[in-house]
């Protein structure tokens, strides 16, 4: 693949979802998950190249979209990829720390949990 979505236009971007949300659906009806959900993963980085970055920041919680059970606290951006640790709904913090789209990060909900 000789792309970057870092090089794409916005409309290029648009028209990039729109393809990857139809390539998910096929597999989907073929029954390919494992295709349905690299797919979904793309689209995702995809979106994340249409949000500043700069609105986000370190020490934001945010609610993580399509995982209504966990929050989302984010320690640094590195481009679209905000990189920090899961919050289960009993504010306990997972140790693993992990790197998300920025464009799976829903509603701001706090700037530190103490």
């Amino acid at each position: 693949m000789d792309y970057r979505y870092s090089d794409y236009s916005i409309e290029q971007l648009r028209e990039e979802v729109g393809r990857l949300k139809e390539k998910a659906q096929k597999a989907e009806q073929l029954g390919n998950i494992s295709e349905v959900a690299i797919n979904e993963r793309k689209m995702q980085v995809a979106m994340a190249y249409m949000l500043n970055p700069e609105d986000f920041h370190a020490d934001d919680i945010y609610q993580l979209n399509g995982d209504p059970g966990h929050r989302f606290k984010i320690n640094y951006l590195n481009g679209v990829f905000a990189w920090g640790h899961r919050i289960n709904l009993l504010n306990e913090t997972y140790e693993k720390e992990e790197a998300v789209p920025i464009s799976l990060l829903g509603d701001k909900v706090g700037d530190s949990l103490s």
